[in-house]
This record gives C-alpha cells, sequence and structure tokens, in this order.
C-alpha cells in the first residue's frame, strides 16, 4: 500500500481560519495514491484544524468569534496563562476542535464537498508559524 507523507509551514498573523486545501492537494497529487485517504495534522496545542465553508469568509468570522464567546480570554478562574491570557483560552478552543482531519481522496483528489475547504485555526492572539503534516495512504 502507497503512502506519501509531505509538510509544510504556515505563517499566521494572529487568531482567525488560513486555508490549507491547496497546500494538502498538492501532497496528495504528489503521492501518487490514487484511491485511499489523506491525514492532515497540526503539531501543536494552541492551534487546531476544521473543514468549514469556504466561499463566504463571514462564516469564518461568525465561527472565529463564536469561540471568543465561549471560551473568553481573561477568565479569572484559568491558572495556566504563563503565556499571557490566550494561553489557556487557545488550549481549551484547540481541545474543543481537532488537531486532525482524514479526507478520502478517490482519483487522485481528495473529495471536499463543494464549499468546504481544510482551515487552520489559530487561536491565538500573536502571529505564529504552524508546522502541519499531511500522510496520504491508499492505491
Amino acid at each position: 500500500m502507497p503512502v506519501g507523507t509531505g509538510d509544510f509551514e504556515v505563517q499566521t498573523r494572529g487568531k482567525g481560519t488560513y486555508e490549507i486545501t491547496d497546500e494538502v492537494a498538492g501532497v496528495v497529487g504528489a503521492s501518487g495514491v490514487t484511491n485511499g485517504t489523506v491525514t492532515v495534522f497540526v503539531r501543536h496545542t494552541s492551534a487546531s484544524l476544521v473543514i468549514m465553508e469556504n466561499a463566504d469568509p463571514s462564516a469564518r468570522r461568525d465561527l472565529e468569534e463564536y469561540f471568543e464567546r465561549l471560551v473568553p480570554e481573561d477568565t479569572p478562574y484559568f491558572i495556566h496563562t504563563m503565556e499571557g491570557p490566550d494561553d489557556m483560552p487557545s488550549h481549551i478552543r484547540m481541545a474543543l476542535t481537532r488537531t486532525s482531519e482524514v479526507i478520502p481522496v478517490v482519483k487522485g483528489r481528495m473529495v471536499l464537498g463543494t464549499w468546504q475547504g481544510i482551515f487552520l485555526f489559530e487561536h491565538r492572539r500573536a502571529p505564529h508559524t504552524r508546522r502541519i503534516v499531511v500522510s496520504v495512504t491508499g492505491e
């Protein structure tokens, strides 16, 4: 069973969603796998991955705002604040989402819905360099 792997970095400008669909598709295409799955993994505890609408940016803004209200910064009972008031909220937001996504590959392409994209969801205020690992398995 063929396996292809790759990795890439995403430079964030702080909190928000950053589309990585094209980068993942590039790894899938280079793998030579025709039918199988691709696993995408973010190697951080304060960022996550989501599959989200990629046509209307307001859907992502609503998601980001929802998480701001769901896990607000400066919550008085958080103990883990060594790196600032967004430290613990970023870890909780990551735990509520995912650090990996698995997507089917058919005829050498990811099978995503018409309006679906793969996004890195940055939970920290400051810019960061995030590392994404991609593994494609199949035939």
